[in-house]
């Protein structure tokens, strides 16, 4: 007994060491799962275990972000069967099904398939999928089941947001309840194939945010859906499937998208520096995204107050509502369609398309080929080109009330809207008179800038010429030469030139005095290259001769002391014989001076 007892310890050692070999990121038959049991993607992006969300004391199966210390979770397996203990284990069959079991053995959640397996095992993948495979076949195509293919309230890179159209199976996401429960919530945001397939957000039956139809480019309603460094995207519609998918461009980068409990589509990024989730975007961004706010035929403006308006030829279906602010009545036409009358159209631009669900499209017509077939068809609309790259191709045709429109300062789209004859010659003259208006107002404006351009050069040119002529007359009057000019190189200091002295201090202009004493004047000049200085002029009246005034300003040069103003320099023009100070502001000069005895 004793070695029969060593034989089944070591065996069963054996056994643990060979599932503990069994790869982390695996679960394979008759390898169970329990509360408390995680396993982790190959690159430790991911983690599947066990988990209580928010507040709550129920158990969950679910898959979460592991490299982050915030750590989401993006996918539930049980959401709408939970443990209420610890109980539960996770399986996989030999029929390739994982099943979510509880302590009594009861089935609370399983996957499916309809391919048969050999050798089955599931993987948590380093993108997030958990998938279930035959052996090592790594082929999508061939797995047996997935959970990108039942999303919850979480799009990740790399997941498709729409419908396989040959088997019919709708990837879509649904909103939690709340923070506390996974449940499905009162929120869905799918790709609807009805008419021309759009993207909706639904709040239960209701539409409430509608990014729209893919144009080629971005979905018409998500004008910030725009090439960028952080992720990529793409559209695909083809017989087989329809849907949107978008991928990280840097893999270090972490990224979700996540329909929340209030009803917001958001993407979310990770960010180490600061080590916490950081609001990246949201679809829905104002007022005017509220789907069908205007009612149907009225156009939403967010940067207009009100914000609601009626299109060109309709109005609103009740006045007194609209003047209260409540639009969701709508617009009526002015004038009703009649074919037989020749209708019009008129052209929308910078838009967001109506809603396409009642809608007709061809993607092989031009949009000539397109406004035939709307004019041909007494029921349509309006028309646009489906696709607007390349110059835009394709017809995309409305019948009935055109619901759901706004107005985009940017990446906006190009429509037509069917219009009564009467109607539409009443919107061209509008239109003409506007624009002559428009035309009339930009002449006056013109003509009035001109006429005030032309008189403040004439005032520049009156003023400057009237400066220049009192310098003229100034320099006139005090000629250089003579004998009072003689010797001014023999100074030991620097000499200022008269008409370096009349542009410091403006012709001397009586602005500039300072004062006046038995010396002569004292004026306040500016040099050109910005120092301030104080010009004192000598009186004309002196008997002192030239030899003497440079006698005494050398004097004085050679005077330092702190209670005397630093004495700059001089000049000597004619008979002018000024004095070139540093200025000290808010102090009379002859406190500093104790200057010159003329």
């Amino acid at each position: 007994m004793d070695s029969l007892t060593t034989v089944a310890v070591i065996f069963s050692y054996v056994l643990s060491l060979l599932r503990i070999s069994v790869a982390v990121d695996t679960i394979i038959v008759n390898q169970n799962i329990t509360d408390g049991e995680t396993i982790t993607s190959a690159g430790g992006s991911f983690e599947l275990g066990f988990f209580s969300p928010g507040n709550s004391n129920n158990r969950y199966l679910g898959i979460w972000y592991k490299k982050a210390s915030k750590k989401p979770v993006v996918w539930v397996a049980n959401r709408e069967s939970p443990l209420t203990d610890s109980s539960g284990v996770l399986k996989v069959t030999q029929q390739g099904i994982l099943v979510l079991v509880n302590g009594a053995n009861g089935i609370l959640w399983n996957s499916t398939s309809s391919l048969s397996a050999q050798d089955p095992n599931a993987q948590l993948l380093e993108s997030g999928n958990l998938v279930m495979r035959n052996g090592n076949d790594r082929d999508p195509e061939n797995f047996l089941w997935q959970s990108f293919d039942y999303p919850c309230d979480t799009l990740l890179p790399g997941m498709k947001l729409g419908r396989n159209r040959v088997g019919g199976l709708d990837r879509y996401l649904s909103s939690w309840k709340s923070a506390d429960d996974p449940s499905k919530g009162n929120f869905t945001y799918w790709i609807d194939p009805s008419g021309f397939p759009q993207l909706l957000l639904r709040n239960g039956l209701a539409v409430a945010f509608r990014p729209g139809p893919w144009n080629g480019i971005r979905f018409s309603g998500i004008p910030q859906l725009t090439n960028n460094p952080v992720y990529s995207y793409e559209y695909v519609s083809n017989e087989k499937e329809i849907y949107f998918i978008y991928y990280l461009v840097n893999s270090s980068v972490i990224m979700r998208l996540v329909l929340t409990p209030d009803g917001k589509a958001q993407r979310f990024t990770w960010t180490d520096q600061k080590n916490e989730w950081t609001l990246y975007s949201t679809a829905q961004r104002d007022q005017c995204d509220n789907y069908a706010i205007c009612g149907v035929n009225g156009i939403c403006k967010i940067d207009q107050s009100p914000n609601c308006e009626c299109m060109k030829g309709f109005r609103p279906m009740f006045q007194s509502n609209w003047d209260m602010a409540y639009w969701s009545d709508g617009c009526v036409r002015s004038t009703p369609l009649d074919c037989q009358k020749g209708d019009g159209f008129v052209k929308y631009s910078g838009m967001k398309l109506p809603d396409t669900r009642s809608s007709w499209f061809n993607e092989s017509m031009n949009l000539k080929e397109c406004a035939s077939l709307c004019l041909s068809n007494c029921s349509c609309t309006a028309y646009a080109n489906s696709d607007i790259r390349g110059g835009g191709s394709g017809c995309l045709l409305w019948f009935g009330d055109l619901i759901d429109i706004r107005d985009f300062t940017q990446n906006g789209q190009e429509f037509y809207v069917r219009m009564a004859a009467a109607d539409l010659a009443s919107s061209s003259i509008n239109s003409s008179s506007k624009k002559k208006k428009k035309q009339v107002i930009i002449i006056s404006i013109s003509i009035t800038g001109i006429v005030l351009l032309s008189l403040v050069l004439t005032l520049y040119v009156l003023k400057k010429r009237k400066k220049q002529l009192k310098r003229k007359a100034y320099m006139e009057h005090n000629p250089k030469g003579g004998e009072n000019n003689e010797g001014q190189e023999h100074l030991k200091l620097p000499l200022f030139d008269l008409d370096t002295l009349l542009n410091a201090t403006n012709n001397f202009s009586n602005d500039n005095k300072l004062g006046e004493g038995g010396f002569g004047p004292v004026y306040k000049g500016i040099l050109q290259e910005g120092q301030e200085i104080t010009v004192k002029m000598m009186s004309k009246t002196s008997r002192q001769g030239l030899k003497e005034f440079k006698n005494e300003v050398e004097s004085i040069a050679k005077l330092q002391h702190r209670n005397l103003v630093k004495l700059l320099g001089c000049c000597i023009h004619g008979r002018e014989r000024l004095l070139i100070y540093e200025h000290m502001p808010n102090k009379s000069l002859d406190f500093f001076i104790f200057g010159l005895a003329l």
